[in-house]
């Protein structure tokens, strides 16, 4: 036995060599075909083919998106007929075709929505056969979306855009390119409200724009990271996508007169003396805007039986005359300002009911002050309040 060859050693176990045959598929068929058993897995672990839509898991969104490719270029059903006992092929509408000739193999790739095979195929953080522009703005989209943890600071927001959108104070309009994206700022961006909370630091990108990371939450309930350029990218590449004007308050103090106008007005700022534990413990912080054409005093006089001011007596802090003012117009600019700061409290009337008194800020007295001398001089619609930083920015 010592002096047999592998061959006549191996005849000998009675093991039958079968010769390797030469793969009759170049590299990129290759590549197809392990990228439609990745949905032929997908199939046969949920029985249905992989579905688009935002609630859906991030892998099922980028096989749909692939196998959307996969039906629109001619050929991959020959290819693929083999595999494709579900008929998944088959199961949507022929798309527009897409002429193969006139793609080299990288475009082809791309277009069935599969990549270069990845360095390290043990790698779990890379998906492999997912590397289209498609895929990657899909994963984009919801990756980093989370709840939002204090939603119920921001809610209000939207809930008074919405307002103004329906009023006519607020306008939608289509986003440029590049436009300016600041704090503060709404946009509409897959059929929702969008709100930039935060802006972080700036950092230059290897091509040399400038660029930071928001914070941008939404009005379902979620938030997200998201790059400032990558939003600018988002909104201007949607058909739908829009950003809201700010509020048309229109002229504050004129020579011509409007129905809402008071003659001489005064902005007054309360602060309350209610023994509530939060309202005792954020005493001189948590303060109330109003506008009033008459006497403060007389606004006041029955605040300990008013849940507007919070079933307990007040004190005045600040007080700013003001001439031939629009009231409405006022408020809104006040809630506009400081509407992220806005008192999530609820309290009971005098007969039981649940009540939540909506003109109560968390705001430094000296921020008020600031805010109504920017009023004065018309740059107020230049700044939002950062509650974090505790201070208007622009």
């Amino acid at each position: 036995m010592a002096d047999m060859n592998d061959d006549e050693l191996l005849d000998a176990l009675g093991v039958e060599v079968t010769p390797l045959k030469a793969s009759r598929h170049t590299p990129r068929e290759e590549r197809i075909i392990a990228g439609f058993e990745d949905i032929l897995r997908f199939h046969q672990t949920h029985g249905r083919a992989p579905l688009h839509g935002e609630g859906r898991d991030i892998f099922e969104r980028l096989y749909a998106v692939r196998l959307d490719q996969l039906r629109k270029l001619p050929g991959t059903q020959t290819l693929l007929a083999a595999l494709d006992a579900p008929g998944l092929l088959s199961g949507a509408a022929a798309a527009t075709p897409v002429n193969v000739d006139e793609l080299d193999e990288d475009a082809l790739l791309a277009e069935l929505g599969i990549g270069d095979e990845p360095a390290d195929q043990n790698d779990i953080t890379v998906l492999r056969h997912v590397r289209s522009t498609i895929e990657k703005h899909a994963a984009e989209e919801i990756a980093d979306r989370t709840p939002c943890a204090d939603f119920d600071k921001f809610q209000p927001l939207f809930e008074r855009v919405e307002r103004e959108l329906k009023s006519g104070i607020r306008i939608s309009r289509r986003f440029g390119r590049d436009a300016s994206i600041a704090i503060g700022n709404f946009f509409i961006l897959g059929g929702q409200l969008a709100y930039v909370a935060e802006i972080g630091e700036m950092l230059k990108t290897i091509s040399g724009h400038d660029d930071a990371r928001l914070r941008v939450i939404y009005s379902n309930g979620t938030e997200s990271n998201l790059l400032l350029r990558s939003l600018q990218k988002a909104l201007y590449k949607e058909e739908t996508g829009r950003r809201l004007t700010e509020p048309d308050l229109g002229p504050l103090f004129g020579d011509t007169p409007e129905p809402d106008d008071i003659e001489t007005g005064t902005i007054y700022v309360l602060r309350s003396l209610s023994n509530h534990p939060f309202v005792a413990e954020h005493r001189e912080l948590i303060h109330k805007i109003g506008v009033t054409g008459g006497k403060v005093e007389a606004r006041i006089a029955n605040a300990g039986k008013d849940a507007t001011y919070l079933l307990a007596d007040v004190e005045v802090v600040a007080t700013y005359k003001l001439h031939n003012l629009n009231r409405t117009k006022l408020e809104n600019i006040f809630h506009r300002v400081f509407g992220a700061a806005q008192l999530d409290l609820t309290i009971e009337d005098r007969f039981g009911n649940p009540v939540k008194p909506r003109e109560w800020f968390l705001v430094p007295l000296h921020v008020i002050d600031e805010a109504v001398q920017r009023i004065r001089d018309g740059s107020i619609t230049e700044v939002v309040y950062d509650p974090a930083m505790a201070r208007l920015k622009i």
